[in-house]
């Protein structure tokens, strides 16, 4: 199974563990395919970068997390959807990503991405969602 994870349930799986650490397990283990775009990438690196600050064994933790990342997931060229689809035009990117990848998922804690759920086939669930629906039993 192809996934997008949104910024917030990455940074948060690395930092603060949880539920969003279990799929970034589940992630590293195999459990399903990371796809995103550079875009994406960008947004995830300046965050987790802007999060570690000051913090040298976060910053040094958080390089090493982000190069994996880089190299053991997919990048797709995701053009602009040409119009805004979600109510937030910054959660864009994640969706087009998505339908280009051919990716079953978006997971998000994002209110607005998760009101798109359904958009052109492409579910938006909660981590605990994609947990339970998807590798619970894996």
């Amino acid at each position: 199974m192809k996934a997008v994870l949104d910024t917030n349930v990455v940074v948060s799986g690395v930092f603060f563990g949880g539920l969003p650490g279990q799929l970034l397990s589940a992630w590293a283990k195999g459990a399903f395919h990371l796809v995103m775009s550079e875009e994406i990438f960008e947004e995830y690196r300046r965050v987790g970068e802007e999060f570690s600050r000051g913090h040298h064994e976060l910053e040094h933790a958080w390089k090493a997390v982000i190069n994996l990342i880089a190299v053991h997931s997919s990048f797709v060229t995701a053009p602009s959807l040409g119009e805004q689809v979600s109510d937030d035009p910054d959660d864009d990117k994640f969706l087009a990503c998505a339908w280009v990848s051919g990716s079953e998922v978006v997971v998000s804690g994002d209110r607005h991405l998760l009101a798109m759920s359904g958009w052109n086939g492409i579910e938006v669930l909660r981590p605990r969602q994609f947990y339970d629906l998807h590798l619970k039993r894996s």
